[in-house]
């Protein structure tokens, strides 16, 4: 299919996590935030494709990416992230750097599981993939009302087929780049998970 990678949403986000995923794989370097906000904000026009039951996740993804962002402009890396709001006694704190973070980290986790639904699935319908991929990672944080608008808008979702004409890919390239961001989020997602952990803050608020 024509076009440039500024047309091609799946192919930046894909690039982009590939070269996160070099540098946590290296253990040589902290991921920085410019680069990992950057990459994060690749992902936004996907939840936009899903339509009316993503619009939750997306207004609130993209707006603590811009956050993120904005901090990255003061904070070298996801550490100082952290460790800067541990100090300032703020880690919980709505608004917080570290709050937003942990949230972003949590859109990226459905993407992945969403991309492996679709792989896996057979047909044109998205809504089990979709639907699997929220269960699994963003109802557990939410309370009875918003999960009652998440399903309902599941029954507005895209096709496949709309969805990567969205994307301005066709099947092959989108498998591809889906695979690639799957392998690819997998250590830096769990990079995030073990900047929680080992400072006892958990990942489940």
């Amino acid at each position: 299919m024509a076009g440039t990678d500024n047309d091609k949403p799946l192919t930046k986000i894909s690039e982009s996590f590939k070269e996160l995923a070099a540098t946590v794989n290296s253990q040589a370097a902290d991921v920085e935030l410019a680069a990992f906000s950057r990459a994060c904000s690749y992902v936004s026009p996907l939840f936009g494709c899903l339509g009316i039951a993503f619009k939750f996740a997306e207004m609130d993804y993209v707006a603590k990416v811009d956050d993120l962002a904005e901090a990255s402009k003061s904070i070298l890396t996801l550490q100082s992230v952290i460790d800067r709001d541990i100090e300032g006694n703020c880690v919980r704190k709505a608004g917080s750097h570290t709050r937003n973070l942990l949230r972003v980290k949590r859109g990226l986790d459905m993407v992945r599981v969403l991309f492996e639904q679709i792989l896996a699935a057979e047909g044109n319908s998205l809504k089990d993939p979709a639907s699997k991929a929220y269960t699994q990672v963003f109802a557990p944080h939410h309370g009875w009302a918003i999960r009652k608008a998440v399903a309902a808008g599941m029954y507005a979702l895209p096709t496949r087929a709309q969805l990567l004409r969205k994307l301005n890919e066709d099947e092959t390239s989108a498998r591809i780049q889906m695979q690639d961001y799957i392998t690819t989020s997998a250590p830096v997602i769990l990079y995030i998970d073990k900047l929680f952990l080992s400072r006892e803050l958990g990942i489940d608020w």
